[in-house]
């Protein structure tokens, strides 16, 4: 089962409804204020969470009509709404993987975060990312191959998410690295570039963030 949730973070309306027609995802969670994203969006949500602290009470209201579940959580709690909604979806039996539209925005302290959250789908092996119209944002703890034609932008970047990420091998790439060491703190792996149609991402120890981008 494929999840998406849609958080109050941005979200472009024709990025995103691109991604989701190729996504095709089984279950929709509403964060708080992205449920007014997720209705522009056309999309009906399985689950509405949040503290509905930024969701005008029309459209809370129209939902809760609807009959659809919500999980409320008080405004002074210790998790942001959005991991509420990750913790939420891996809950779930058979989820396969997990996207997350609205997980960036002017509010960096959460974009920080949601990326910081990953790390709850990657303890559980379920594949998980932050969409928006020029990133696609996720964590790696173990090699990866790609294809040219299926990433999402032109740049990608690896960013220790980990102290140290020994091993560091990639081929393919415009900048290959045979056995590099990042570690926190250095730009080595910002702005690479897949320039053969297929590629590899290898390392032996750590947990890299892993980042596709557009212009």
């Amino acid at each position: 089962m494929k999840i998406v949730i849609v958080a109050g973070g941005d979200v472009d309306p024709s990025s995103a409804a691109g991604f989701l027609g190729d996504y095709g995802a089984d279950c929709v969670i509403a964060v708080d204020g992205g449920l007014e994203r997720t209705e522009r969006l056309g999309l009906t949500p399985d689950c509405i969470v949040g503290d509905f602290d930024t969701v005008s009470r029309p459209v809370l209201d129209r939902y809760r009509k609807m009959g659809i579940p919500f999980e409320a959580h008080k405004p002074e709690k210790d998790y942001t709404d959005t991991e509420l909604a990750l913790t939420y979806g891996l809950s779930l039996p058979g989820v396969s993987e997990i996207a997350i539209l609205g997980g960036l925005g002017r509010r960096f302290d959460h974009a920080l975060a949601n990326v910081q959250i990953l790390l709850h789908a990657l303890k559980k092996r379920i594949p998980c990312s932050i969409v928006d119209a020029c990133n696609r944002i996720s964590l790696l703890d173990g090699p990866v191959d790609l294809e040219r034609s299926r990433i999402w932008g032109r740049y990608i970047s690896l960013i220790p998410f980990t102290e140290r990420v020994t091993g560091i091998t990639l081929t393919g790439f415009k900048y290959p690295l045979k056995e590099a060491v990042f570690t926190q703190g250095g730009s080595l792996g910002v702005s690479n570039e897949l320039i053969a149609e297929r590629g590899r991402i290898s390392f032996r120890e750590g947990i890299l963030i892993y980042v596709e981008s557009r212009d």
